[in-house]
């Protein structure tokens, strides 16, 4: 009996160690803190919100939003770079995937991508044009809103004239055809009080063109600006407007316009340029003027189903300690976790439950039904030029009269022949190029 009961208490006695230990060994989750930089700050609200759904849903997980302003936010996550403390999600241009790739400053994400079902989630199409800017064989960047560009017109100035609105199967003769139509001196004093179109030399004016020739702009073997015949004849068929067909002004004659304004005040019937003006003319426009949007116009050489386009993404620290969960959360901001109203209008999702949301096109709402076309966009064929040194040798900003943007500018003003432009233009662009590729 005693042996039987000291038995018994033997047993308890490892049951209740057994228990005891099993709490000792329980762990609960990891708590994950996760930084996140973005550069936008008009989305203090919103990402708030996103935070606090994501932080719901994933209760050991902790996400601190830094905002810096767009004009600042470069220098400073340069800075975090150069010190080795990169946040573990940062919004990332197109124009920097290469650089920061090369430079080993972005996480490779194809195991992710790979062991994922990323793409039924989002574009591929947006995803691969990442990998293309990036010139490597790798994903660096997990795309949130693409841009393309279109040709928007003014569907009133089409209604005086007796003209069909332009459609997507538009070829070049259409289109000139068009602008001469589009071409008025209403008064008769002698000055076009509205020009067909109008464009100056900013690259979305300008290679949305160039592609839909199927043109090349950068040999990429050489990674040298040696623009190909389809490219030039584009290049000339624009310049052409402005000093052979006469349905655009020079841009020297419209500098006291701001280049957003010029089509909505009604300067112009037809302009070429992003996306992302969708939003400013709904909100600077509304129902004063009735307007629509299809593709560029194709040359000779090109397909309309081409589309020149570039995302906005976000990328993960190469150091993060949390890859996993950035990737997660990335992912989630990309657009798995976040509503339509986040996006300016104009600014394609690349998760497609968004893109596809009947909002994206609201009836309601100019161009109504042409914004199908930016879905069709996101989902088909796509290229881009960006390389780095991109801002310097398109001309952007603070180096708008160098590169092919000065080279635009100083053919439709007379200040150059186009020879002697692209020549010297040349020389200017490949000099930055050769201080990135050597």
């Amino acid at each position: 009996m005693k042996k039987a009961l000291t038995f018994l208490a033997c047993l308890l006695m490892a049951g209740l160690l057994f228990a005891a230990g099993g709490v000792e060994t329980s762990t609960k989750p990891e708590q994950i803190n996760l930084e996140w930089w973005t550069w936008d700050p008009d989305m203090l609200e919103q990402n708030k919100q996103i935070i606090a759904n994501f932080e719901q849903a994933n209760p050991n997980v902790k996400v601190t939003n830094t905002i810096v302003g767009t004009k600042e936010y470069w220098t400073k996550i340069r800075i975090q770079a150069n010190q080795n403390k990169l946040p573990d999600v940062f919004t990332m241009s197109s124009g920097y995937i290469e650089e920061w790739a090369k430079a080993g400053l972005l996480y490779n994400l194809d195991s992710f991508i790979e062991n994922d079902n990323t793409f039924d989630i989002f574009y591929k199409s947006i995803f691969d044009t990442n990998k293309a800017i990036s010139n490597t064989n790798s994903y660096y960047a997990i795309p949130f809103a693409l841009v393309t560009t279109v040709l928007y017109f003014n569907k009133d100035a089409f209604d005086k004239a007796g003209l069909a609105y332009p459609t997507d199967a538009w070829t070049w003769d259409d289109f000139k055809q068009a602008a001469k139509k589009l071409t008025i001196d209403k008064n008769g004093d002698g000055k076009i009080d509205q020009w067909g179109f109008w464009f100056y030399g900013r690259y979305s004016h300008i290679e949305p063109w160039v592609y839909a020739n199927n043109g090349k702009l950068i040999d990429r073997d050489t990674m040298q600006f040696n623009p190909d015949k389809n490219a030039m004849d584009a290049m000339k068929m624009l310049t052409d407007l402005v000093l052979v067909d006469k349905v655009a002004p020079p841009q020297k004659d419209m500098i006291s316009f701001q280049q957003q304004d010029v089509f909505p005040q009604g300067v112009a019937a037809m302009w070429v340029d992003g996306s992302w003006f969708v939003d400013t003319f709904r909100k600077n426009v509304g129902d004063a003027m009735r307007w629509g949007m299809v593709r560029v116009p194709s040359g000779p050489a090109g397909s309309n189903t081409l589309t020149y386009g570039w995302p906005d993404s976000y990328a993960i620290a190469p150091n993060t300690k949390h890859p996993e969960m950035a990737w997660k959360f990335a992912r989630y901001v990309a657009g798995e976790g976040i509503n339509l109203d986040v996006y300016m209008a104009g600014k394609i999702p690349s998760a497609k439950k968004l893109a596809e949301d009947p909002n994206f096109a609201d009836p309601n709402l100019q161009p109504g039904k042409d914004m199908n076309l930016l879905i069709e966009q996101a989902a088909g064929p796509m290229i881009t030029s960006y390389t780095m040194g991109w801002s310097e040798w398109r001309g952007y900003g603070g180096s708008e009269s160098l590169g092919l943007n000065g080279t635009i500018d100083a053919i439709v003003n007379g200040h150059m022949s186009f020879d002697e432009a692209f020549r010297k233009g040349t020389d200017n662009i490949n000099a930055v190029l050769k201080r990135y590729y050597k």
